[in-house]
């Protein structure tokens, strides 16, 4: 893994470097997914520090994000399967690094220090504070490069406290993290026969709201969108919000109509992201978003994401009103503008326009 965290702190960071090693594992266009069959290593794994306590970690499938401090680690998303034991070795490594530095060394004071190497003594004998557990992880979605993970991760960690806003008081609750989804993601996990190690612990029908590591972090139930159990996952204090698959900087929006997503929740949840974020200078920096897919964006990148797939939309849906076909709408090749960007073979310009069309014809 290749770890762009330094020493003491993290504001000497090289992150033009951190960003140059996550574009290097195919978070370029036509690469939406790392489809690999084979377990992934460490080695192939890369995290960069967005701010404050969020990382994202990059390589094991959709894209994973961290919050690493003083109460633990939660992360959103788990990656596939085959990324799981790389993933816990990161993120580990990463807790490690962050809590390495030795204790302060308070200097000696008063008339019988004359002479003392008590400091010197001090810096020997301290030891680092151990990390702290991976405590939570949230799943945005059920898609198994989201939540293969799920088991495993969960297994290296514990939950310290008793739930969202008891912090670290209440004792050892149970030797495995905590996995929250939203209850259609439950539903829909439990309904495949997913094992049960693998499945939420904790399930929501709308908003949940979590304290962890000095800052509050919201997860909201975005309805109808890739699919009908989306998460978005605000941390507030750092002002960086997790997206899951409602933004990718690599493809066409993926969602799934007969799991209840659709093209207007898509475009829903683009406009509630806009709501959310808060831009530095016109429409660039200040809030980050870590998608589900690709590259780290502001708000900039989410509103040229937005205007695509909305006029994209508006023209299928007026070549519906026309009464076109599946086939005519598809040859009269409505995302041709985009189609350079976003047209990847995991999926194609085809397979997006069938999911519009099927999703904006269906019966309300």
């Amino acid at each position: 893994m290749r770890l762009a965290v330094p020493g003491r702190t993290r504001e000497r960071v090289d992150s033009a470097l951190a960003l140059a090693a996550c574009l290097a594992v195919g978070m370029g266009p036509g690469v939406a997914v790392n489809t690999r069959a084979q377990q992934v290593s460490a080695a192939d794994l890369h995290i960069l520090p967005v701010r404050g306590n969020v990382y994202m970690l990059v390589g094991a499938g959709a894209n994973i994000t961290l919050s690493v401090g003083g109460e633990g680690t939660l992360l959103v998303d788990a990656g596939p399967a085959a990324s799981a034991d790389a993933v816990v070795a990161a993120v580990q490594q990463l807790a490690r690094q962050i809590t390495s530095s030795p204790m302060p060394i308070k200097p000696c004071a008063g008339l019988g220090c004359v002479g003392v190497s008590y400091p010197s003594y001090l810096g020997t004998i301290a030891s680092p504070a151990p990390p702290r557990p991976i405590q939570f992880i949230v799943n945005t979605n059920g898609d198994a490069d989201h939540v293969g993970g799920n088991a495993r991760i969960a297994q290296a960690g514990t939950t310290i406290g008793g739930g969202p806003g008891l912090g670290a008081f209440v004792g050892i609750v149970k030797e495995s993290a905590t996995i929250y989804a939203h209850e259609n993601v439950l539903a829909r996990m439990a309904a495949a026969k997913m094992p049960t190690a693998a499945l939420p612990t904790e399930s929501f029908a709308r908003d949940l709201k979590q304290y962890f590591n000095g800052e509050g972090i919201q997860f909201i139930h975005q309805p109808s969108a890739h699919s009908d159990g989306d998460t978005l996952v605000h941390f507030r204090g750092s002002d960086v919000i997790s997206t899951g698959d409602i933004l990718s900087t690599v493809s066409y929006p993926v969602f799934d109509v007969a799991r209840g997503g659709s093209i207007n929740g898509i475009v829903d949840g683009l406009n509630h992201l806009l709501d959310l974020v808060i831009a530095e200078y016109q429409t660039e920096g200040g809030t980050l978003l870590i998608p589900g897919h690709g590259r780290l964006c502001d708000a900039a990148d989410l509103a040229t994401y937005r205007d695509t797939v909305t006029i994209i939309r508006d023209r299928v849906q007026t070549m519906i009103k026309n009464g076109m076909t599946l086939d005519q709408v598809k040859l009269a090749r409505p995302t041709k503008d985009y189609d350079p960007r976003y047209d990847t073979p995991s999926w194609t310009k085809d397979m997006f326009v069938e999911a519009m069309y099927r999703s904006l014809s269906a019966k309300r």
